[in-house]
């Protein structure tokens, strides 16, 4: 199969007719493959229009995707990463945001609560010569505060609500991209960390599959 043709058409089917006019975020799309981030078995679905199956849910975690191509490039062209930008990716999964944050900023902590996962992605990432990612191992609504403060959070999978935890690791004018809510009426946001204060604005809708971690506490009510 000809990856490099598919990722073109990937491009420009999949990415180019949804809004996305971002160079940087084309370019990085054009140059990361897809197929190395996908179980061997599923290489020649690659660069199909869906989510990508990476591992199975558990009794304790959803099944984990990497993300559709429209919807993570319409969030990386939202976030404007710079490379003067240190980002911490939160659901780093199969490794595919990472390698494309990569492209695009100077420097990537991409935090995975499955081991697993983690070690496949870093060796991934490491073959592909993403020198400028480390992934660690953690609770994905603590993030990573060890190498706080970070100019973007990107979220990669749709949450519940946003712990504060993760606030508190912005920057001053640092922001936060995640996809809240669940289903089709979830909404793509920006929380901007100004003096302390968060301000949220919502952008456009991104039914996108969910991170474990970050349900709401159900409170009791009489």
């Amino acid at each position: 199969m000809d990856f490099a043709a598919a990722r073109t058409k990937m491009v420009d089917n999949q990415i180019r007719t949804t809004d996305v006019t971002s160079h940087s975020v084309l370019n990085a799309f054009l140059t990361v493959p897809r197929e190395a981030f996908v179980p061997q078995s599923m290489r020649a679905l690659a660069y199909i229009d869906e989510d990508m199956l990476v591992a199975p849910a558990t009794a304790s975690s959803p099944a984990r995707y990497i993300m559709e191509p429209s919807p993570l490039a319409k969030l990386l062209q939202l976030a404007a990463i710079t490379k003067d930008d240190v980002v911490l990716e939160i659901g780093c999964g199969a490794g595919y945001a990472a390698a494309l944050l990569s492209e695009l900023a100077g420097s990537v902590v991409a935090v995975e609560c499955d081991e697993a996962l983690a070690a496949k992605a870093q060796a991934t990432l490491s073959d592909l010569g993403h020198d400028n990612v480390a992934v660690v191992t953690g609770p994905l609504e603590k993030g990573y505060a060890d190498e706080a403060p970070y100019d973007l959070i990107f979220v990669n999978g749709s949450v519940e609500h946003v712990p504060d935890a993760l606030l508190q690791q912005l920057r001053e004018g640092g922001r936060l991209v995640a996809v809240v809510g669940y289903g089709n009426a979830a909404r793509a946001e920006v929380l901007l960390n100004s003096r302390g204060t968060i301000s949220r604005s919502s952008h456009f809708n991104a039914a996108v599959k969910p991170l474990p971690g970050f349900a709401k506490a159900r409170e009791f009510v009489f």
